[in-house]
């Protein structure tokens, strides 16, 4: 996954957690009110610290995507990170080009253009990460107010807990 360059620390602290992940876990609330999971790619975190994957337009999940959860975890290296926070279609076949990659083309091969190809948007609200060597839970909230307002995160929306 390819991470740019963060507007503030938090995020920064996130992306360097993350960015050797080729698949999170993606969750949404179905219709019936159930939780649903399903492995994801994610193929960049942008400036703002918004997440962008490959999704199939015809896919249930586009319309799930109010409240979302996308979880990473690597027992070996002791990481464990869930992003809490909304998403977004978008169409524009240019971008999706430009992130295009091989393993994407099982699932659409007819490429980066093709009709049924979609990018989605995750935006994170909150974090939880675990830092498993220092037996720490760290939650980050506010993080999509302090996005807006270009304000960092303060100890006053950070928490750490020890487990």
């Amino acid at each position: 996954m390819k991470i740019e360059a963060q507007d503030n620390a938090e995020f920064t602290r996130i992306g360097t957690q993350i960015e050797q992940f080729s698949v999170a876990m993606l969750t949404s609330i179905d219709g019936d009110g159930a939780l649903i999971s399903r492995p994801m790619s994610p193929l960049k975190m942008d400036a703002s610290g918004a997440l962008w994957l490959f999704t199939d337009v015809r896919s249930a999940k586009v319309e799930q995507l109010r409240v979302v959860n996308l979880t990473f975890s690597d027992a070996q290296r002791a990481i464990y990170v869930s992003l809490s926070g909304h998403g977004e279609i978008y169409a524009e076949h240019g971008d999706a080009e430009k992130l295009w990659t091989s393993f994407a083309e099982s699932w659409f091969p007819d490429g980066p253009d093709s009709s049924r190809l979609a990018l989605l948007k995750f935006v994170p609200d909150a974090a939880d990460y675990w830092d498993a060597t220092h037996r720490k839970m760290v939650r980050v909230l506010g993080m999509a107010s302090c996005v807006v307002s270009g304000e960092p995160i303060t100890t006053a929306t950070t928490a750490v807990a020890q487990n």
